[in-house]
């Protein structure tokens, strides 16, 4: 299984509306078809309420193993349904690593 498969495999724990993973090591200094720097948009009600510090901690520790082994960077956009509906349900874009095509 590809680590982008068992990230998304761990958040259904989450009982998400919505959850992007995306593998953005192509956009870093890596060599091709890397998994090490991900981004994840998830939309749960089990944030409502919550801190984001919170919402960060539960992914951690949902993604301890990987974060401590193949996964380098981890940027996380987690959101409730009310929050994900205020931003019309777009996914934030990511800007491209400062090594890259340098």
């Amino acid at each position: 299984m590809t680590i982008q498969a068992l990230i998304e495999t761990k958040l259904q724990a989450l009982d998400p509306l919505h959850a992007y993973v995306e593998n953005e090591s192509h956009m870093h200094n890596v060599p091709a078809n890397s998994e090490t720097h991900f981004k994840v948009t998830l939309v749960s009600e089990r944030f409502d309420g919550m801190m984001p510090v919170k919402r960060h901690q539960q992914i951690y520790s949902l993604l301890a193993e990987e974060l401590s082994g193949p996964v380098h960077a981890l940027a996380l956009h987690l959101y409730t349904p009310a929050e994900w509906e205020a931003r019309g349900g777009s996914r934030p874009a990511s800007p491209n690593c400062r090594g890259v095509g340098q």
